[in-house]
């Protein structure tokens, strides 16, 4: 058995089943191990971005890794943004590179580059293997260090991957996730906070964001008079008909600090204590209010464990309200932003994932789809662009069954649009809606915030590099040529019709829904 086959069944062995790919020639006896390995689903994407942001949704809904193949430094570099994303979503995500044979970096190929400081910015565990009896015992370091919520990098040089002589016999087993005790002191202290009768508001994030963590915060807001909020961006949301509703702390600071006005005591259970996403002229950074106490109840991992047992203590014969089925009719009329999300709300089927990254233009989906069927919602977690398509495809292996609707935006679609060729090749159901407004808004938004020269009125070579409507680009030839079935559309009518459509017939679909700018 060689390296690469060893790596492969290690995998595979210690539940890693999926493996999202951009392979070169460092790889090629990884590929051909394949076919020696049929339990791992290969994924080709086109590019590595693609890849790495499709791991990291499998991750999300799965709750447990996919391996990715990269070639390289360059390769590694190509899926760097979507890697960020993982790593501030604290998905568990096992990344190969391959790299150079051993013997063959003296020489400085063309390719050759420092791998370890590229991994090393999105890395939470991080090895060489230089062996081939290696293989099988880093493999499964890597994997039980991804577990633990981060991006694991094996770099594998080609002659190690080759190499005859590798072995699974043996290996170490991993043990069961353990389960994260609340910290006694920590409950003691937020209970304490709760009853002062004081101003509080509860921040939520990691896994408290799902049902069981909704709910004990719930109780604990009946009980308590504390407010609760959801981090900005969280790696998954479960809400709609059934569940109890939470709203996001605001992507703009000065929204966020009308939220967390007046609070004298701030809990964090699964989250960071909150700051802007930018820097702004003359305004504050740290978004807690000047006064308010911060306490930490849980990381990321744990949290709706101690919500739990923090709602047994305060509020132990409440029970979480949950948000009422409410379906609106499909507006009718030319397309906006408001009408584009009352239509969403109005057909999403039961069971959906929404991959949302519809950015400016989706500023409404919040409130439109607040009691449609219970669904879950992925969003851009550490803000680099370009994960929606790719994350869509890890979502929909992940949950094969459920319909996955990818709300896209237009200008951070064409970061990752080889994604529909995957979503073709792979025939998932999934269903893109490119919100085409034909610029980038949130640019042009942030260009009057940050007090930039002649924000009010930008010339007109500013605002030419905040407009991508010069060519206007065609989403549905693009996605027709991807092998996507395609449309677009201007009405609300008409989106509703495409949309119901589109989840009734089996594989990917695009549909390309023509806005205005919010800004006029």
């Amino acid at each position: 058995m060689n390296g690469a086959q060893t790596l492969l069944s290690t995998l595979v062995d210690h539940g890693v089943e999926v493996c999202f790919a951009n392979p070169g020639t460092s790889e090629m006896h990884f590929v051909a191990a394949l076919d020696r390995v049929p339990a791992m689903r290969g994924v080709l994407a086109l590019f590595e971005g693609v890849a790495t942001g499709a791991a990291d949704g499998y991750a999300r809904m799965a709750d447990k890794p996919a391996a990715v193949l990269l070639h390289l430094g360059p390769g590694l570099g190509n899926g760097l943004a979507n890697l960020h994303n993982a790593r501030r979503a604290h998905v568990p995500m096992v990344v190969v590179v391959g790299d150079h044979a051993t013997y063959h970096n003296r020489y400085d190929a063309p390719l050759e580059s420092d791998i370890e400081a590229l991994a090393g910015s999105v890395s939470g565990w991080m090895r060489r293997t230089d062996r081939v009896s290696e293989i099988c015992a880093h493999t499964v370091d890597a994997i039980a260090a991804s577990r633990a919520g981060v991006v694991s990098t094996l770099i594998l040089p080609a002659d190690v991957s080759w190499a005859d002589g590798a072995t699974t016999a043996g290996a170490a087993r991993l043990s069961p996730e353990r389960v994260t005790e609340p910290d006694r002191g920590a409950l003691r202290g937020a209970a304490d906070v709760l009853r002062s009768g004081e101003s509080a508001v509860i921040l939520l994030g990691g896994d408290a964001t799902r049902v069981a963590g909704l709910s004990a915060a719930d109780r604990i807001a009946q009980a308590t008079g504390a407010r609760v909020l959801c981090e900005t961006f969280p790696a998954r949301l479960q809400r709609g008909a059934g569940i109890p509703a939470v709203d996001r702390l605001a992507y703009f600071a000065e929204a966020a600090e009308a939220q967390l006005a007046g609070a004298q005591h701030l809990i964090l259970a699964g989250t960071t204590s909150p700051v802007s996403f930018f820097a702004y002229p003359g305004k504050r950074s740290d978004l807690v209010p000047a006064g308010c106490r911060v306490h930490t109840l849980a990381g990321y991992a744990g949290a709706a464990a101690a919500l739990e047992s923090l709602a047994d203590e305060v509020a132990l014969d409440v029970e979480a309200t949950v948000a009422p089925a409410v379906r609106h009719e499909t507006p009718t009329g030319p397309l906006t932003a408001v009408s584009l999300a009352a239509v969403v709300g109005a057909v999403l089927p039961e069971r959906a994932i929404i991959v949302d990254e519809s950015n400016t233009a989706g500023v409404m989906l919040a409130a439109s789809t607040a009691g449609a069927p219970a669904h879950d919602v992925l969003t851009l977690t550490g803000g680099a662009i370009g994960y929606g398509m790719p994350a869509a495809i890890g979502a929909a292996i992940a949950a094969p069954g459920r319909p996955v609707l990818s709300l896209q935006a237009d200008g951070s679609a064409m970061y990752t649009l080889s994604a529909l060729w995957t979503q073709a090749r792979e025939q998932l159901d999934i269903t893109t809606v490119i919100l085409n407004n034909g610029a980038y808004d949130i640019l042009r938004i942030e260009l009057q915030r940050v007090g930039a020269e002649n924000a009010d009125s930008p010339g007109a070579r500013a605002q030419d590099l905040l407009d991508i409507g010069r060519p206007t680009i065609d989403f549905v030839q693009i996605a027709e040529g991807m092998g996507v079935p395609a449309r677009r559309v201007h009405t609300a009518e008409a989106l509703g019709v495409a949309l119901t459509a589109a989840f009734e017939e089996p594989g990917p679909h695009l549909i390309e829904a023509v806005v205005p700018s919010i800004l006029g």
